[in-house]
C-alpha cells in the first residue's frame, strides 16, 4: 500500500476487480492504492466497529447502505487501537458528521490512518457483483496511482489471495495482558487472541470473569499457566485450515475437559479441532442482521457476522468424535450454513457469529451465560 494524505477527497479514485470489471468515483480518505478481497458488509450502523475489528485485515469493504460517517467518529467505539480494513468503499460520505459523540469526520480518521478508499460509485452494482461472481481480489487506486486499467489489472492479479492466508499472528496481542473482573472475581478465563474485538473480554469481564488475552502463539503449557476456569477462542482474519497451532493447543484444552468457549475463527478452530473440514463461503457474511437459529430452543437470533469461511459438519446427525459426541448447534436461515458447534460428551461450545454484539445487535448474549454456566458446572 502507497498512499499520500493529500487531496483525499478530491482526486479521481478507480476501483478494479479481478476479474477485470472496474468502477470509477472518488478519493475517500487517503489517496494512493491499496489492495485485498473484496468483501460487503450489509449493515447500516457500525461502521467504526467495522473498521477496527481484526477480522477485516487484509479486506476491502463494501458497504451496502448508501450513507457512510453520518455519525462520525468517537473515542469510545473502537474495537482495536487501530483500523485493519486494507480500503472502504462508499456510496455517499457524510459531508458533515453529526453526533454529540463525535471527535471528528470518517473521512479525516481515513487519512490519518492511511486508509485508502473510494466514494461516488453505484456500491448495489458492486454489491449485485460480487453476490454472482463471489469474493475476489481488488485494488483501490487514486492520484497518481491511477494508470491504464491493463495495468492495474495486472497488480491486483498478482495481490496474494485469502485462500491459505495466516493472519492471525499479524493482528493478534504480542504480550499478554490482563481484563479485571467488574465487581467480585468469579472465575479466570485464558483467552487466545486471534484477532479479538474490545467488546469480547469486556462481556465477560462484566460477568465477574478475569481475562487473560494471550498472543495467537500461545502454547498448552502457557494457557494453563495463568489456571484458567474457562478458555477462551476468538474471533481473527484468515483461512482456517492454517491454523494448525491454535487446533492443536484446543485440543489440548480438550483432552483436559476445561470449559471452552469460541467465536467466529474459534468456531472455525473447533470444528478442525473434531475432525471437521473448512471450505471458503462464495461470498461470506458480513453486517449485523443476519438470521440465525439456536436449534436446542428453536429461537431465531438476528446477529452480528464477520466471516468468509465455514465448518463442514452435518446438520442432520450428531457425530462421533475422538472428543465424545457433537453437533451442529445454531445454522444460519439464509443458507444453512453452520453457525455453531456443541460437544454433547465435554463443556465445549461455539458459534460463528458475534455475541459481543459490537455494534449490535444483542440477541446472542446469553452465550457469554451459558459459558459461566459451563464453569459453574466444573466447579460444582
Amino acid at each position: 500500500m502507497t498512499i499520500s494524505t493529500r487531496g483525499a477527497g478530491k482526486a479521481p479514485a478507480v476501483l478494479v476487480l479481478e476479474d477485470g470489471r472496474a468502477f470509477r468515483g472518488r478519493a475517500y480518505g487517503a489517496v494512493g492504492e491499496t489492495f485485498g478481497e473484496a468483501v460487503f458488509s450489509t449493515g447500516m450502523s457500525g461502521y467504526q466497529e467495522t473498521l477496527t475489528d481484526p477480522s477485516y485485515h487484509r479486506q476491502v469493504v463494501v458497504m451496502t447502505a448508501p450513507h457512510v460517517g453520518n455519525t462520525g467518529v468517537n473515542d469510545e467505539d473502537p474495537e482495536s487501537k487501530q483500523i485493519w480494513v486494507a480500503g472502504y468503499v462508499v456510496r455517499d460520505p457524510a459531508r458533515v458528521p453529526s453526533n454529540w459523540r463525535s471527535r471528528r469526520s470518517l473521512d479525516e480518521e481515513l487519512v490519518s490512518q492511511g486508509v485508502v478508499g473510494i466514494s461516488g460509485i453505484d456500491t448495489r452494482a458492486l454489491t449485485r457483483h460480487l453476490r454472482e461472481r463471489g469474493a475476489m481480489r481488488v485494488g483501490i487506486f487514486s492520484g497518481n496511482a491511477i494508470a491504464d486499467e491493463g495495468t492495474l489489472l495486472a497488480r491486483v492479479r498478482q495481490a496474494p489471495e485469502m485462500n491459505g492466508a495466516d493472519l492471525s499472528a499479524e493482528v493478534a496481542t504480542k504480550e499478554t495482558y490482563v481484563v479485571p473482573a467488574i465487581g467480585t472475581k468469579k472465575f479466570t478465563v485464558a483467552a487466545i487472541d486471534l484477532g479479538i474485538k474490545g467488546m469480547t473480554p469486556h462481556r465477560m469481564a462484566e460477568r465477574g470473569i478475569e481475562v487473560h488475552v494471550l498472543p495467537a502463539t500461545a502454547t498448552l503449557e502457557e494457557v494453563y499457566a495463568v489456571q484458567p476456569d474457562g478458555v477462551f477462542f476468538s474471533n481473527g482474519p484468515g483461512d482456517p485450515s492454517t491454523a494448525d497451532h491454535p487446533v492443536s493447543v484446543m485440543q489440548g484444552v480438550l483432552e483436559r475437559k476445561t470449559p471452552l468457549f469460541g467465536i467466529c475463527f474459534g468456531n472455525q478452530i473447533l470444528g478442525r479441532a473434531l475432525g471437521f473440514g473448512t471450505y471458503k463461503l462464495k461470498y461470506g457474511h458480513r453486517g449485523i442482521n443476519q438470521p440465525v437459529q439456536d436449534r436446542s430452543t428453536g429461537k431465531v437470533e438476528v446477529t452480528a457476522h464477520n466471516h468468509g469461511f465455514a465448518v463442514d459438519a452435518p446438520l442432520d446427525k450428531v457425530s462421533d468424535t475422538a472428543y465424545g459426541r457433537a453437533e451442529v448447534s445454531h445454522v444460519c436461515l439464509n443458507d444453512q450454513v453452520v453457525e455453531g458447534l456443541q460437544l454433547l460428551d465435554r463443556p465445549a461450545f461455539s458459534v460463528q457469529y458475534h455475541p459481543e454484539a459490537a455494534a449490535g445487535p444483542h440477541d446472542a448474549a446469553y452465550l457469554f451465560d451459558r459459558f459461566v454456566s459451563l464453569m459453574e458446572d466444573q466447579r460444582a
